[in-house]
C-alpha cells in the first residue's frame, strides 16, 4: 500500500479556483484491484472538466513513460505527455493489491460538474480506457465505483 500527500494534486485544483477563495480539502483514494492474473498494472488518475475537457492528472501509478501510451483516455486527452505526470508518478499496482492516496483538492472541484477519471492497462493484456469515472461531488464520498475489467471497487472520502 501507497499513501502519497500531492502537492502538485492542490497546485492543479487551486489554479482553477479564485486563489482568495481557495479552500481545499484532504481527500484519500483507494482503488482494490482485481486478481487479473497479470503483471502489474499502470493507472492514470485525472480529472475532467463539466464539458469533458482535461482538466490535470492526479496521480499516475507506473513509471515507464513508453507505457502511457496504452491509457489512452488519458493520453488523448493530456497529450500523453510524461510532463503532465512529473512529481506524481508512483510504483505500478499488482494484481489483487490496493492503491491508497492521499491529497489535497480544492474544494471548489466538488459538485461543480468535474469527473475524476482512471485509465488502466496491465502488459501483455487488454487496456481499459476510463475504467472509472465518477463525478467529483460530496454525496458521491464514501460511496463505491465498480471498475470494467482491472479495478475490482474505488471510492474517495474526506
Amino acid at each position: 500500500m501507497t499513501t502519497k500527500s500531492v502537492l502538485a494534486a492542490l497546485v492543479l485544483s487551486t489554479a482553477m479556483t479564485v486563489p482568495a477563495l481557495a479552500q481545499a480539502k484532504t481527500v484519500n483514494l483507494k482503488a482494490d484491484l482485481t486478481q487479473y492474473g497479470g503483471r502489474g498494472a499502470y493507472l492514470a488518475i485525472y480529472v475532467t472538466d463539466a464539458a469533458g475537457d482535461y482538466a490535470g492528472s492526479l496521480w499516475m501509478a507506473g513509471g515507464k513513460s513508453k507505457y502511457y501510451k496504452h491509457l489512452s483516455d488519458w493520453a488523448r486527452l493530456s497529450g500523453g505527455s510524461a510532463d503532465q505526470v512529473s512529481g506524481i508518478t508512483g510504483a505500478s499496482v499488482g494484481a489483487g493489491q490496493t492503491l491508497e492516496l492521499s491529497m489535497d483538492l480544492a474544494d471548489a472541484l466538488f459538485d461543480a460538474g468535474y469527473t475524476l477519471h482512471i485509465d488502466a492497462s496491465v502488459e501483455d493484456m487488454r487496456d481499459s480506457p476510463n475504467e472509472i469515472a465518477v463525478p467529483l461531488t460530496t454525496d458521491g464520498a464514501g460511496v463505491a465505483a465498480h471498475g470494467r475489467r482491472y479495478v475490482s471497487r474505488f471510492q474517495y472520502d474526506f
